[in-house]
């Protein structure tokens, strides 16, 4: 299922319907709700930052980062502030979310630049999406312990 971006219709999928059948797709409106309101860090040094100092409230990391000293200090540094990490298929899928891609006329991205680590530290409005991440998050944590 393809994501409409701003014209998906939230209301016609359950909840647990959203995070299997657009997954991406809640990420992409959290992601970009969080860039909107200045919440989002991007790169290693602000994201390292941004954990350091307790702020983050949600990471994202690639799983193609190739470093993997790069990905152990992120989780060190979330483990540490017992903040969630939710795993990213691909860094240029993660960088074009963040905004860090150009776009063609239509809206497609045309190019993206890779980034492997994106933490969020103002969600800003409370969106469908944004709750239904949380209440995920909350689940596998309830699930872990």
């Amino acid at each position: 299922m393809r994501c409409l971006e701003n014209n998906f219709i939230w209301e016609q999928l359950l909840p647990s319907q959203l995070l299997t059948n657009t997954p991406h797709c809640v990420q992409t409106q959290v992601l970009k709700k969080a860039l909107v309101h200045d919440g989002l860090r991007k790169g290693l040094h602000e994201c390292a930052k941004a954990l350091d100092r307790r702020s983050a409230r949600l990471c994202c990391l690639a799983k193609d980062c190739e470093n993997e000293e790069y990905k152990k200090l992120i989780r060190a540094l979330c483990a540490e502030g017992e903040v969630s990490v939710i795993m990213v298929d691909s860094g240029k899928d993660l960088g074009a979310w963040c905004g860090l891609a150009k776009l063609d006329a239509d809206g497609e991205v045309k190019k993206a630049v890779r980034t492997s680590c994106a933490v969020i530290t103002e969600f800003g409005e409370e969106t469908r999406a944004l709750t239904v991440l949380l209440d995920y998050l909350q689940k596998q944590a309830d699930g872990e312990e």
